[in-house]
């Protein structure tokens, strides 16, 4: 009985795509350990006594473990448990996510779906502010809000977003341009309005990027740290990402333990909102552009 040639190939390959196979999933494992260390030497941090986080910062393992870091961290600075920051970044996170999705949204429909004057200029200048750094807009930025009385307030951290964030209208816009035009004929030949096409027919199917949108608002506004920094000057406005700082004291001993263990509670919802909604991440990014 013969072989077939292809058969033989076959046999020879397989020893070295299993060979392969194995230095890729070691090659990945040592990228991930590198990637993954920072957070788990963070978490070891949190529950090492004060004086050998920085003395023994060789080892993950604590020689002993100190859970009293969680309690004295949540207790927070002066008057403000660590609970009021938290509640403080989930008001800004939720409202501007919700205002930055709506509004960048109804942009990118307009943008895909209607015919106006001068449209290629207004897209070309959003892309254009797209590309700025956002370190040439904080200067401007900071003195049209200090004019209209908006510092020491939430204001400049939420209102911007609820008129667009180009980014997101890019993204959506994209989305909108792989939907058949057609639907929105049916849409108007029934009676739809601009309006009711949106609502109607384009929201439902646009859902992966709303979602993608949704998520990566998220993760900008709770780690977000220059925008409080530069408008917020009272403790009990303070997001978590900001409260984090007043662990430390120049004139005295910093409170590593304590911040450690609240850096390592800021990231729960990160992660949580991460592994639920992964899925709509690769969905929405990888579907993006295609027509």
């Amino acid at each position: 009985m013969q072989v077939s040639t292809s058969t033989q190939k076959e046999v020879v390959l397989r020893p070295k795509l299993r060979v392969s196979r194995i230095v890729y999933h070691i090659v990945v494992s040592l990228f991930a350990i590198v990637m993954i260390y920072p957070i788990l030497w963070m978490f070891a941090s949190s529950l090492k006594p004060n004086d050998e986080i920085f003395m023994q910062a060789y080892t993950l393992i604590p020689s002993k473990l100190e859970f009293s870091n969680y309690v004295t961290g949540w207790s927070g600075i002066g008057d403000n448990t660590f609970a009021t920051y938290f509640k403080n970044s989930g008001i800004i996170v939720v409202l501007a996510t919700i205002g930055s999705v709506v509004s960048s949204a109804m942009v990118a429909y307009g943008f895909a779906r209607i015919p106006f004057y001068g449209k290629a200029f207004w897209f070309t200048c959003v892309m254009m502010v797209m590309m700025l750094p956002h370190d040439v807009t904080v200067i401007p930025q900071y003195i049209m809000f200090s004019k209209l009385g908006w510092l020491s307030s939430y204001k400049p951290i939420i209102v911007p977003f609820f008129f667009g964030v180009p980014f997101f209208i890019f993204l959506i816009m994209q989305f909108i341009r792989t939907i058949p035009p057609e639907l929105d004929e049916a849409a108007k030949i029934d009676g739809c309005s601009k309006y009711g096409i949106f609502f109607r027919i384009i929201v439902p199917l646009i859902a992966p990027a709303l979602v993608t949108a949704t998520i990566f608002s998220f993760y900008w506004r709770w780690e977000d740290f220059i925008n409080p920094l530069l408008y917020l000057n009272k403790p009990e406005l303070y997001p978590v990402s900001l409260a984090l700082k007043l662990f430390l004291d120049a004139e005295s001993l910093s409170n590593w333990g304590g911040m450690f263990a609240m850096s390592t509670l800021s990231l729960v919802p990160v992660i949580l909102v991460f592994f639920i909604f992964q899925k709509y991440i690769v969905e929405g990014i990888s579907t993006t552009g295609l027509k």
